[in-house]
């Protein structure tokens, strides 16, 4: 094991705060993991998304315990998501590092457009039909965006469960669920190419789990407006900086 240095640790704190609170955020450990540990942007990428895997399982706790989790809809999401998010990352390997970091970037600021200009959910009276159909392609997106890029299903199934009507704390627990089914199975696409830096993942995944603890009893606890912007603001400047420096 190689202890990560004090910028990485504080990366994967920030980063597991911000998966508890909000749901969103894994994704900013990527260009970390590239600016201070000088891993290219596959084994970045790799490396987080293993990481999730137990993020997932703590905040699948910590939100079960709140009763924040609808199993059924998590289920449905989850299904759809293992197929498609091992499907991401054996897609993202045949794509060069620059062009996924492209691709990264341009997550991160979709990330932070959402946090910081959230879309209005619909209604309840709005919705017609059956969720099944709609929760399938949820996890369907959220599960190959999650392998490909290494974000962690969570970039994508907020927003979608949100804009689809679905209460926000409802989508953010359904969302830990998530994590660790995209996360596994995208990480038994990477553990072929061997991207997936092992020695520092423990000290990764202790840092992260320190954050989410934070993040959980913070999304529980109190408004969530003011952390929402700085985590927005966050996303959006990191992504500006990746789409200037990739571009």
């Amino acid at each position: 094991m190689i202890v990560p240095s004090a910028e990485v640790l504080l990366a994967a704190a920030v980063v597991g705060f911000l998966i508890g609170a909000i749901g969103i955020g894994g994704i900013l450990l990527i260009p970390a993991l590239a600016a201070f540990a000088q891993f290219t942007p596959h084994q970045a990428s790799a490396t987080a998304l293993f990481t999730f895997i137990f993020t997932g399982v703590l905040g699948t706790i910590l939100f079960q315990r709140k009763g924040s989790i609808d199993w059924r809809q998590a289920a449905t999401v989850c299904a759809s998501a293992i197929v498609f998010s091992y499907l991401g990352a054996k897609t993202s390997a045949l794509v060069s590092g620059p062009t996924l970091m492209r691709v990264i970037a341009l997550l991160i600021v979709f990330a932070g457009a959402y946090v910081f200009f959230p879309a209005k959910p619909r209604p309840a009276g709005e919705e017609s039909g059956p969720r099944t159909g709609l929760l399938v392609l949820i996890g369907a997106a959220s599960g190959f965006g999650s392998g490909f890029s290494g974000a962690g299903g969570p970039l994508f199934s907020v927003p979608l469960m949100v804009i689809g009507g679905f209460p926000a704390l409802t989508a953010i627990g359904t969302s830990q669920v998530l994590q660790v089914w995209s996360a596994g199975a995208g990480s038994l696409a990477h553990l072929a190419t061997g991207a997936i830096q092992w020695p520092l993942v423990p000290g990764l995944v202790a840092a992260e789990l320190v954050g989410v603890v934070a993040g959980v009893w913070l999304a529980h606890a109190v408004s969530a407006l003011v952390l929402r912007r700085l985590a927005g603001a966050s996303c959006l400047a990191v992504g500006a900086w990746l789409l200037v420096r990739h571009f």
